[in-house]
C-alpha cells in the first residue's frame, strides 16, 4: 500500500527541452510532407482531370462516328427492311396466284379425264383411237405437266418467303444488306420466272383445250354426217323391202294364177286318154296341149325361182336394216358421249389468267 502511493519518476529540464524539440521536429516533418503530399495532389488531380477529359473526349468522338455508323446501318436495314418487306408481299400474292392457278388445273383435268372414260363406253367401228382421244390424251399430259411445274414453282416460291423473312436477318447489319441484295435480286427472278409460267401455261391450256374442243365439233359433224348417211341408206333399204314385198306378193299371185290354166291342160289331156280304138293318137291337139302343159309347168317353176330369189333377196335386205340400225344406233351412242357428255362438260371449263 505504502508503494502504491509512492511518487511517479520526475525528469530532468534537458529530457523536457528535449521531449519538445523532437514533438516540434516531428510536427514539422509531417507538416513539410503533408504539404508536399497535398501540392502532388493537386498535380495528380490536375493531371487525372486532364487525361479523364482528353479521354471523354476521345470517346465522345468514338461514340459520336459509333453513331453515325449505326444511324448508316439503320437508314440501311431500314430501306432493305421496306424493299424485303415489298418483295415478301409480292411474293405471297405471286404464290396466291400459283395456288390459284394449280386449283385451276384440277377440274379441266378431271373433265379430260372424265371425257376419256365416257368414250371408252362408245361401241362396234366407233370404238376408235381417233383425232379427240389423241388430243385428249394430249390435254390430260399437259394438265399433268402444269400442276407438276407450278408445284415446284409453289415449293420453291415457299422456300424464297422463308429466305427473305425479315425475322431471319435483323442482327447483322453488313452481312444481311448483301443478303437483302441477294434475296431481293432472286425475288426479282423468280416474280419474272412465276410471270412467264403463269402466262404460258395458260396459254398451252386454252391452246389445247381449243384443239380438244374442235377435235369435238369436227369429229361430232363427221359422225352426225355419217348417221346421216346410214339413215338415207336406211330408208332406201326399207324403201327396196317394201318393193320386194310387192313384188313377192306379185310373184306368189302369179303361180297361184297359173295352176287354173295347167289343171285345165292337164285335165283335157286326161280325157283325151280316153278315147276310143283310132281315135286315140297323137295328133296335133295332144301335141299342143303337152306343149301347153309344159310350158305353164317351166313358167310356174320359173316364177317359183323368181320367188325363191326374191326371198332370199328380201331376208338380205332384212339383215341390211338391223346392220343399219344397229350402225345408227352406234353413231347415236357416240353423238350422246361426244356431243351430250362430253362437250356439255367441257362448256365449264374455264382457264383464267392467274
Amino acid at each position: 500500500m505504502a508503494r502504491l502511493l509512492q511518487d511517479p519518476p520526475k525528469l530532468n529540464p534537458s529530457e523536457w527541452y528535449t521531449a519538445n524539440n523532437m514533438q516540434r521536429a516531428r510536427t514539422e516533418s509531417q507538416k513539410s510532407r503533408s504539404e508536399c503530399m497535398t501540392a502532388e495532389s493537386w498535380r495528380l488531380v490536375d493531371e487525372i482531370e486532364k487525361t479523364t477529359q482528353k479521354t471523354q473526349n476521345d470517346v465522345n468522338k468514338k461514340l459520336e462516328q459509333r453513331r453515325e455508323e449505326i444511324k448508316f446501318w439503320k437508314q440501311e436495314l431500314d430501306s432493305k427492311l421496306e424493299q424485303i418487306v415489298h418483295e415478301t408481299e409480292t411474293l405471297l400474292t405471286l404464290k396466291n396466284r400459283l395456288e390459284r392457278a394449280l386449283e385451276g388445273c384440277k377440274e379441266p383435268l378431271v373433265i379430260t379425264q372424265k371425257c376419256l372414260l365416257y368414250r371408252q363406253r362408245r361401241v362396234g367401228i366407233d370404238l376408235v383411237h381417233d383425232e379427240v382421244e389423241q388430243e385428249l390424251v394430249k390435254e390430260a399430259e399437259v394438265l399433268q405437266g402444269i400442276i407438276a411445274l407450278l408445284g415446284r414453282t409453289l415449293e420453291q416460291t415457299n422456300e424464297q418467303i422463308s429466305f427473305v423473312s425479315p425475322e431471319d436477318w435483323i442482327d447483322f447489319s453488313n452481312i444481311n444488306v448483301e443478303k437483302a441484295d441477294k434475296q431481293r435480286n432472286n425475288s426479282l427472278a423468280l416474280k419474272a420466272l412465276i410471270d412467264g409460267i403463269l402466262s404460258q401455261t395458260a396459254n398451252d391450256m386454252r391452246k389445247q383445250c381449243e384443239k380438244v374442243n374442235t377435235a369435238f365439233r369436227n369429229r361430232v359433224k363427221e359422225v352426225k354426217d355419217a348417221k346421216h348417211k346410214l339413215e338415207t341408206l336406211l330408208a332406201m333399204v326399207m324403201d327396196e323391202t317394201a318393193s320386194q314385198e310387192k313384188n313377192i306378193a306379185a310373184l306368189k299371185k302369179a303361180i297361184a294364177d297359173k295352176e287354173g290354166p295347167v289343171k285345165v291342160a292337164q285335165t283335157r289331156l286326161e280325157a283325151r286318154n280316153h278315147r276310143p280304138n283310132v281315135e286315140l293318137c297323137y295328133d296335133t291337139v295332144h301335141s299342143s296341149l303337152m306343149s301347153e302343159v309344159q310350158e305353164i309347168t317351166k313358167n310356174i317353176q320359173r316364177l317359183k325361182d323368181a320367188l325363191a330369189q326374191a326371198q332370199t333377196e328380201l331376208k338380205g335386205l332384212s339383215r341390211r336394216q338391223l346392220s343399219l340400225e344397229e350402225e345408227i344406233k352406234v353413231k347415236e351412242n357416240t353423238l350422246y358421249i361426244d356431243d351430250v357428255l362430253c362437250m356439255q362438260m367441257r362448256e365449264s371449263v374455264c382457264i383464267n389468267n392467274y
